[in-house]
């Protein structure tokens, strides 16, 4: 994720996704073609073209997910997801009790599925919930830059 020079260094990222899947496919089309080997001639072509489809999808899924399921602390924001929240507005951090219409951060209807929620309040009161698969490291960077903050 990248962040504009402003916004200072990112102290917090969680990338949403590693790009290793993208070999699942090569790697099932090359046992493949070994297992064809041993049965007789191998449609080299046809493993090729198949690879290259499962890889071209697979780095399709991998990219939308490094967009909608990552997360970095500058800073100046909270990015999660394709929602941006000033660090400015987070009141606190931790020990925030989250009522059941708390809002997910990210844009989605839920938090993504393998990460933990950690609920915020903002100055105006409201909680929201931000989620990490890290949830440990994200608090304590926030904590960190909420007790900076000037009041």
């Amino acid at each position: 994720m990248t962040t504009g020079a402003e916004e200072g260094p990112v102290l917090y990222a969680e990338p949403g996704s590693s790009w290793w899947p993208v070999l699942w496919g090569p790697v099932f089309c090359a046992v493949g073609a070994g297992l064809e080997a041993l049965t007789g001639p191998v449609h080299g072509l046809a493993w090729i073209l198949v690879a290259v489809v499962l890889a071209g999808m697979t780095a399709a899924w991998v990219n939308a997910r490094r967009k909608v399921c990552a997360v970095s602390v500058t800073p100046v924001y909270l990015h999660q997801g394709q929602d941006r929240l000033a660090v400015a507005k987070i009141a606190r951090a931790a020990d925030v009790d989250a009522p059941v219409s708390a809002k997910p951060l990210g844009g989605g209807w839920t938090v993504p599925r393998k990460t933990t929620e950690v609920p915020l309040e903002l100055d105006d009161g409201t909680v929201v919930l931000a989620w990490a698969r890290h949830p440990d490291g994200l608090i304590e960077v926030l904590q960190g830059l909420v007790a900076e903050k000037p009041r």
